[in-house]
């Protein structure tokens, strides 16, 4: 079993400040934007026809070899639907099997790939989602040397603050193939109070509610004297404006159904003509009481519906409703009430919606802070973290935290926690171990994310071998695992044999990582279940404590024999089968109980086993 013998926690260095230009960028699910710090002042870079927001879509028009990306793209969601991808946000670092659910809902195909990974089809070619977000990049990219005048190739990319390792190691390896050095990947709500605050002067406690395309985000922060700090961070990485767009498609597409007795949604084009005027319904809402659906069916003509503004809050409103589990449970997390907050900011471009904030105000019984711009916002604080690296800025800090404890199996399948969630990032933790088997010769690392005491409830992240320990009896050799999550969250994780040096390590990269909904699932059962971990890591330890016992016991059975009178080793026999009978039981104390007996009935075989060893020796 291994030995926790010490733990520490320090920061991590940020990277070399650069003489180039750093930018910001949102990469968002509906629009992305980059910015940049002139003057002490964020500002969003346009591109050469003025446009700030570049939407984030592709488009792969058949035979041509280059796609084109933004406004143009999103031209084609309807006339060319087949070859034209929206919302990939939602797919990165995500298998076919997560993506199954919501596949029918989209009118691009996905595809499974080698080992589950996902591709969108798009006519003959297939691209992953990590490739179709690099061109979303490489475009801002441009867009930013057309504005600087200068080559680009660094840059701080915004994620929601839920995205897991796979995720955001998705959204890093986007950066490269963009040519862009990631330098820092921030989480959104962060990036927005980076901006926030650095206009406001702010100090207190602030809530930022974070609604964009396809995430939600909430978190909670503490602005003090120029320190921004994370207190804690919930979410849903499947929640967002689009998910009002698909309702409000599905909707019409009912009614569609019930009036002309068709299935709009089995024609791709229609399909996304659907989605395409269900947006624009939305868009509306953002500042009119009723809207107008209107769209063209093949050989049918043009369909139309009048929406009021009631119907549309009625539909919508379940949905928003998801938002309120993670408000509460974040603020419950920092030990915090909505009486402490001083300030709710509202970002993301879903929170123009009246329904949304009237649904903010119900949360937190205040009006939000409607001030900031919900779209640009999160790519401003992105280009103030990137004037922090740079150097220009050394009136800032920012402390950001893990969302999920992580750590290592150890004995008895359960999970010892090096990283606590919503610790500080960067951070470092190392525990030292040692073996449960005499002359062990190399161990297992299983590196594990969750909140629960048992292993296989929480989700493994990776595992490596320690190999080359000197082969000593249990608990001798001493090996030192050491965590380390960057500013990024991104983890590597190293052991290393103290007595030999022996070291591996390994760079954690899940092939899909995380859904929210197991995110959810380990936070919350790990509240449920912490009694029975309990439990049940006091049961772990009772037998860990008795199994050596039995086994000493057994092995000197033979000398028991002529060493202890009759009744004395009758007495042994009885209780070391008490204690194994005990073991196989699920009672700790029992456990406890039969050991401390057996402990005692063996005392005087151990002296008597001692005395013997110490006349041979002399002897010989």
């Amino acid at each position: 079993m291994p030995i926790q013998i010490e733990a520490s926690f320090q920061g991590v260095s940020s990277p070399e400040t650069k003489s180039k230009p750093i930018v910001g960028i949102d990469l968002g699910t509906t629009h992305s934007l980059v910015a940049i710090v002139r003057d002490g002042q964020p500002q969003v870079l346009v591109s050469p026809l003025g446009q700030r927001l570049v939407p984030s879509v592709v488009s792969l028009k058949e035979g041509v070899a280059f796609p084109v990306i933004g406004w143009e793209a999103k031209s084609n969601k309807v006339r060319d639907a087949k070859h034209t991808v929206f919302s990939v946000k939602r797919l990165l670092g995500r298998s076919y099997e997560d993506l199954k659910a919501i596949a029918h809902t989209l009118p691009y195909e996905i595809v499974p790939h080698s080992e589950g990974v996902v591709r969108v089809q798009l006519g003959e070619h297939s691209f992953t989602a990590i490739e179709i977000s690099a061109m979303i990049l490489r475009e801002l990219k441009q867009i930013a040397e057309q504005a600087l005048g200068e080559e680009v190739t660094q840059a701080v990319i915004t994620v929601p603050a839920y995205f897991n390792d796979a995720q955001r190691q998705a959204t890093r390896t986007a950066g490269r193939l963009a040519g862009l050095d990631v330098l820092r990947m921030i989480n959104e709500p962060t990036a927005a109070s980076l901006a926030y605050g650095l206009d406001k002067k702010r100090q207190g406690l602030i809530a930022v509610y974070d609604l964009g395309g396809g995430t939600f985000d909430f978190s909670l922060l503490k602005l003090h004297d120029g320190i921004f700090e994370v207190l804690a961070t919930r979410g849903d990485t499947q929640l967002g404006g689009d998910d009002l767009d698909q309702a409000i498609a599905q909707k019409m597409a009912q009614v569609i159904h019930s009036r002309l007795g068709i299935d709009p949604y089995q024609d791709l084009k229609t399909k996304a003509a659907l989605l395409e005027c269900a947006e624009e319904v939305k868009k509306v809402f953002s500042e009119n009481t009723s809207a107008h659906f209107k769209v063209d069916l093949p050989e049918l003509g043009v369909f139309e519906y009048a929406w009021s503004l009631e119907e549309f809050e009625a539909l919508v409103r379940p949905i928003l409703a998801r938002t309120y589990e993670p408000c509460i449970k974040a603020l419950q997390d920092a030990g915090l009430s909505v009486s402490d907050l001083s300030d709710v900011v509202l970002v993301g471009g879903p929170t123009r919606l009246g329904i949304v904030k009237k649904m903010a105000e119900e949360i937190f019984g205040m009006k939000p802070n409607t001030s900031v711009h919900p779209d640009e916002v999160v790519a401003q604080g992105a280009a103030i973290q990137a004037d922090i690296l740079s150097g220009k800025n050394r009136d800032l800090l920012l402390l950001d935290v893990v969302p999920l404890s992580l750590g290592i199996e150890t004995h008895g399948g359960l999970m010892s926690t090096l990283i606590p969630r919503n610790t500080r990032i960067p951070t470092v933790a190392r525990e030292q171990y040692t073996t449960g088997v005499d002359r062990q010769t190399a161990v297992d690392i299983h590196v594990l994310q969750g909140e629960r005491e048992r292993v296989e409830e929480n989700r493994s992240l990776a595992r490596f071998k320690l190999k080359g320990i000197e082969p000593l009896p249990a608990g001798m050799p001493r090996i030192e695992v050491t965590f380390l999550i960057d500013a990024d969250g991104i983890l590597q994780v190293s052991a290393k044999d103290l007595r030999l040096g022996h070291e591996q390590s390994i760079e954690v990269k899940p092939t899909y990582g995380l859904t929210d909904q197991e995110v959810e699932r380990m936070l919350q059962s790990g509240l449920d279940f912490a009694q029975k971990d309990e439990e049940y890591r006091h049961l772990v330890e009772a037998r860990r404590k008795a199994e050596p016992v039995v086994k000493a016991v057994e092995k000197s059975w033979d000398d028991a024999k002529s060493l202890l009178a009759p009744e004395e080793l009758e007495q042994v026999k009885k209780s070391l089968n008490r204690l194994k009978q005990a073991v196989k039981a699920d009672s700790p104390q029992e456990i406890i109980e039969a050991t401390s007996e057996l402990n005692q009935r063996t005392v005087r075989l151990a002296e008597l086993l001692i005395r013997d060893t110490l006349k041979s020796s002399q002897n010989s």
